[in-house]
């Protein structure tokens, strides 16, 4: 090998390691960019935290308001899969039925698989609880003839289906010294469905209140991208790439987003405080010990991400938008 080959390997060598050098150094320089840009777009909200402030308010208040509902849905839903009672039907029978015939239908009723007991309420019976209860025994002694109905009340088993119920009230209308059934959990069944309804608004409200905040972080960010014109347009000159200028926006809008979701976490804590002693007081006057069902870890932790995303999305769209049509030299 002659002495004018020889440099040639150590060479190539050099190069390569330049080469491994230069691609480590730019994955450093990238991400000391990214906590840079992190640090200062925070450093410049603190600059100015009226402004700040006054944003953080408006994101926290529209996260707010959807969690506001959704736990008061939740705790409704749990009250009413808390009731321990058993289905029963009210049978109302004719005003002519008496005792004795009502006594032998309640004992042929009890026979049902479905029925566990039964009991039969009298006319008097029944007259006598509603005085009893409304406080009107002067104004019920004038009245000639007692309108109140004999009634059967049957608890029925734990397992009875809503169709066997059905099928079961059914069967008790048709028969002659019936006037009317009514099943006890009709009003559980239109709680359900109002719960139901209320989940889908608390979608359709969080999904209007979420544009809210993708619209205020956006165009809080527009703001910010007009008064750092001069500055994005040096930035530009020198040859930053619009990925560069963009960085810090978007980290910008991601604390405005968290900073949001954090503020109303606060705002939900007390809510749920503020009610918590009535809900406490109204609970114990019916002989339980209820209290209000809050945030979880995985909540909260599913509140701050989403807030930091839309934040993160409002700032994204705004960028996109205007930072291309700052370019030098137009």
């Amino acid at each position: 090998m002659s002495q004018a080959d020889k440099p040639l390997p150590d060479a190539l060598g050099r190069g390569a390691s330049l080469k491994q050098l230069t691609v480590a150094n730019l994955w450093r320089a990238y991400y000391r960019h990214h906590i840079a840009s992190a640090k200062d777009s925070l450093s410049r909200l603190w600059q100015q935290p009226l402004s700040s402030l006054m944003t953080w308010l408006v994101i926290a208040i529209a996260l707010a308001l959807p969690q506001v509902l959704a736990i008061a849905v939740s705790n409704i839903d749990q009250l009413g899969q808390g009731w321990q009672g058993r289905p029963g039907l009210s049978v109302y029978l004719h005003k002519h039925i008496k005792a004795a015939k009502a006594e032998a239908l309640l004992a042929q009723l009890q026979g049902d698989a479905l029925v566990v007991e039964g009991a039969y309420i009298s006319p008097s019976q029944a007259l006598a609880e509603f005085e009893q209860a409304s406080g009107m025994s002067d104004v019920l002694a004038g009245l000639g003839d007692n309108p109140l109905p004999g009634v059967l009340q049957l608890s029925l088993i734990d397992e009875a289906g809503l169709e066997q119920v059905k099928v079961l009230r059914q069967q008790l209308q048709q028969r002659p010294e019936v006037a009317q059934v009514d099943v006890d959990l009709q009003w559980l069944q239109r709680l359900q469905q109002i719960l139901e309804l209320g989940k889908r608004l608390n979608w359709l409200l969080a999904g209007l209140l979420a544009l809210g905040v993708l619209l205020i972080v956006g165009n809080t960010i527009r703001l910010a991208i007009a008064a750092r014109k001069e500055e994005i347009l040096v930035v530009k000159t020198l040859g930053g790439t619009n990925a560069f200028v963009r960085r810090p926006f978007l980290y910008t809008g991601i604390w405005y987003g968290l900073g949001g979701g954090l503020l109303a976490l606060l705002l939900t804590q007390l809510c749920l405080w503020a009610l918590s002693g009535p809900v406490a007081k109204l609970a114990g006057s019916y002989g339980s010990d209820y209290s209000l069902l809050g945030l979880g870890l995985a909540d909260c932790g599913f509140l701050l991400l989403a807030s930091s995303v839309l934040g993160w999305l409002g700032a994204g769209l705004a960028v996109g938008r205007h930072l291309a049509a700052i370019e030098p030299g137009d």
